[in-house]
């Protein structure tokens, strides 16, 4: 796969569409040509202590945020027709879908890939374990900052790049 978009979403607490931030990273012909993040003001308007003590992010950070609809505007040009691609997509793809539903805001489609999914039929019990930052390392890519959308789609590009 040459041409696709990583993405990756932050939550506020345990509503899928309680999104809080997003990241988003474009490949074209294999190289990384485009990036994206943003932070959002997320519905429901909560954060539990779980979700805070995996990102970081809190009701500060996001009450002056840009809404989900805002944010997608900015996004969706640069997506086009582009396939998604997510560590553990189920994930991020319900995050999509659910926030979608929140703002009525009709869902095309996506076609979506799982970087988690591909990282277990590829490398199978050769690693320890399949999570972002472990598979990023075998494919290259040092994780500093992960849950952060941003460095998490930046990481699951090169996952992609290198074994879907």
């Amino acid at each position: 796969m040459k041409d696709f978009v990583a993405i990756d979403f932050e939550t506020a607490n345990e509503c899928r569409c309680s999104v809080c931030s997003v990241g988003v990273v474009i490949v074209r012909n294999g190289e990384i040509v485009d990036s994206f993040y943003s932070l959002i003001h997320p519905e429901p308007e909560y954060y539990q202590w779980f979700c805070q003590q995996v990102h970081g992010l809190s009701e500060e950070d996001t009450e002056d945020a840009p809404v989900f609809p805002e944010v997608w505007s900015q996004i969706e040009p640069k997506i086009g027709g582009l396939p998604l691609v997510a560590h553990n997509s189920p994930f991020d793809e319900g995050c999509l879908k659910e926030v979608f539903k929140v703002y009525q805001m009709d869902y095309p489609d996506y076609e979506f890939y799982d970087t988690l999914a591909a990282s277990r039929k590829h490398f199978g019990n050769a690693l320890p374990n399949h999570r972002l930052q472990t598979v990023a390392a075998v494919c290259g890519y040092k994780l500093e900052k992960h849950h952060h959308a941003l460095a998490d789609a930046e990481a699951c590009a090169h996952i992609a790049m290198r074994i879907l």
